[in-house]
């Protein structure tokens, strides 16, 4: 039989047979023996490094080459993928940075706007506080109290015929002396009936045209007395005192309550007629007109009697529908 060997392998061995044949039979030892031994694995190694296969037959060498010492830390090699994931990270980090600021500019100025509506709210409220409420514009005559449940008392400043929306800093002229002379010299009754006294005398006062005065004794008389026997006269009269002093705003929410607490009230048909005529100085047809309406419907005894004349002059200054 022919044995064919690997050129590959055919140099080294001979080459260790030289090597073998050159030792002196006298030198060949245990330390001899150890060197065959490790030149045979080293061959059989490189048999098997020559010759790879998965099938059994070869297996891995079982020494490998001694790999040379490293003289300092392997450099990672710069790829154009590298280069773009650093500009990314770098272009992620700054638009982190500036969406934070973004946030934090937002805030600020979300807290100042909420600074200046609180500012404006307050300067409003002071601005309006003593602005009569107007009255709502619901079309039916229960809702023009505008959810008010009784008017307000009147204000100090109108026994000297000033506005109540007048600043605090314009400081009214008060009343002439002979004014006061003249409002002196109506007697204020004393009988045994106080509250009839109070309302007599708001009578007196509004008789002689001296309506501030008597929108204050008038106010005097309904808050201190609201059971007495003439509490529809003084409520009535109350509006009449500002609507004939040129408060029209203020006289309705009188006309009204007063029609509203006692529709049977010796006053009430009156106070409503005056209703309509406040609203009809204001310009304010709709309301006026509900007005009337209501007072024809309600009393249509006293429309075509005691106060047929009021009734049909204020339905001639309207055009209702």
């Amino acid at each position: 039989m022919r044995i064919t060997v690997n050129r590959a392998i055919a140099a080294p061995l001979a080459v260790l047979a030289m090597a073998v044949a050159a030792i002196p039979a006298n030198a060949q030892d245990n330390s001899t023996e150890a060197r065959l031994r490790k030149a045979e694995t080293e061959i059989r190694a490189l048999q098997r490094k020559v010759f790879p296969g998965s099938d059994g037959k070869y297996f891995e060498p079982e020494v490998t080459a001694a790999q040379p010492a490293s003289t300092g830390a392997a450099r990672p090699s710069t790829t154009a993928v590298t280069d773009i994931l650093a500009r990314l990270d770098a272009l992620e980090s700054q638009l982190a940075r500036l969406t934070s600021q973004t946030e934090e500019n937002t805030n600020a100025i979300a807290q100042l706007g909420t600074r200046l509506g609180a500012l404006e709210v307050t300067s409003g409220a002071a601005a309006t506080a003593a602005t009569p409420k107007p009255l709502a514009p619901e079309a039916n005559l229960s809702a023009m109290t505008g959810g008010a449940s009784r008017p307000a008392p009147i204000p100090a400043s109108a026994t000297t015929g000033t506005s109540a929306s007048t600043p605090p800093a314009a400081k009214p002229a008060g009343p002439t002396a002979q004014r006061l002379a003249a409002v002196q010299a109506i007697a204020k009754p004393q009988t045994d009936d106080p509250g009839k006294d109070e309302y007599d005398y708001g009578f007196r006062l509004w008789d002689a045209g001296f309506f501030p005065e008597a929108q204050q004794q008038l106010s005097l008389y309904v808050e201190k007395y609201p059971r007495h026997a003439q509490i529809s006269y003084g409520r009535n009269l109350l509006g009449r005192a500002y609507l004939d002093g040129g408060k029209p705003a203020e006289a309705a929410p009188w006309f009204l309550k007063n029609y509203q607490a006692d529709k049977q009230g010796a006053r009430a048909p009156d106070s409503l007629l005056f209703l309509a005529e406040a609203m009809i100085v204001q310009k304010d047809t709709k309301r006026a007109c509900i007005a009337l309406a209501e007072f024809s419907e309600t009393y249509p005894a006293v429309a075509t009697g005691r106060l047929k004349s009021q009734y049909n002059a204020d339905r001639a200054k309207v055009k209702c529908n």
